[in-house]
């Protein structure tokens, strides 16, 4: 399937000159990074873990009991 797409003068140079290098085409430098944004959609997104925060009188360490721990976290 053939589309348009409008690039910047500026973009379109260095895709270029990264294509040339390469020895490769402008088309094929489009379609590898369209390809490339596509898989990486597909990928799981990462759930960011959150951890709580814990005053200490000695910065640098933290000396609880497991049970103090539970009684932290509950």
């Amino acid at each position: 399937m053939r589309t348009t797409i409008d690039v910047p003068d500026d973009l379109y140079r260095e895709l270029k000159v990264v294509a040339a290098e390469r020895g490769t085409t402008l088309k094929r430098i489009v379609r590898e990074a369209l390809e490339r944004e596509l898989q990486r959609e597909k990928r799981p997104r990462r759930r960011r873990l959150r951890f709580p925060l814990l005053d200490s009188v000695e910065p640098g360490s933290l000396n609880l009991t497991n049970a103090e721990i539970d009684e932290l976290l509950a």
